[in-house]
């Protein structure tokens, strides 16, 4: 009678996360991502980067469009230059770069000279008053959806939602300038961020 084969003792090999596995791929999906960021581009970078390829988690994404907010310059392009060299360096930075902008350039271009005879007309005006309406729910439902990835968030819940809710406050109410609010509220949350983690360190031995 035949024995069973020894059992390994290795642990299961953790499944290899989605991510871009060519150049063009990571090109051609940046550039369908800013063919539908009409507006909302937040709302559509997490849908197709978090939902859809999940190259990122809600945790990571949320980190990534932090560091992306802070940077000079646009935060999806930002974000985009961060991605692309994550999986392929430089060269990846640039395709991913030139995904983001290469159409939308061409469109904004015939857009504006087209714009240009009709910019006055009311119409026009009444349909742009709409089209930032809903881009502006479409931010807020992204935030909104984002929020649960906060639980993992080593500065803690309460302390997440409170300077959430600070920074709200701060430019929709009191209507700060931006670069203060994030020197100020952000330099707290990294204050704070850099404690929690020295106490984690403390706690359990090990560096997170």
């Amino acid at each position: 009678m035949a024995s069973n084969p020894p059992r390994s003792t290795l642990p299961d090999a953790q499944p290899t996360p989605p991510r871009p596995n060519s150049l063009s791929e990571l090109f051609w999906a940046f550039t369908a991502l800013a063919l539908q960021g009409f507006g909302g581009v937040v709302a559509i970078t997490q849908r197709e980067l978090v939902d859809k390829k999940k190259w990122l988690t809600p945790a990571q994404f949320v980190e990534d469009w932090a560091v992306a907010q802070i940077l000079p310059g646009p935060n999806v392009v930002n974000l985009s230059l961060m991605i692309g060299d994550r999986y392929f360096g430089l060269r990846g930075g640039m395709v991913a770069l030139a995904g983001m902008l290469s159409f939308p350039l061409v469109i904004a271009l015939l857009l504006a000279a087209l714009f240009a005879g009709v910019s006055d007309a009311p119409q026009v005006q009444g349909a742009l008053r709409g089209m930032g309406a809903v881009a502006a729910g479409m931010i807020a439902a992204t935030g909104l959806k984002l929020l649960t990835a906060l639980k993992q968030n080593v500065l803690g819940t309460p302390v997440c939602y409170a300077l959430a809710t600070l920074t709200f406050i701060a430019i929709a109410w009191l209507r700060l300038p931006l670069i203060w609010v994030l020197l100020s509220l952000g330099g707290i949350g990294g204050l704070w961020a850099y404690r929690q983690l020295g106490l984690l360190e403390q706690t359990t031995g090990e560096r997170p």
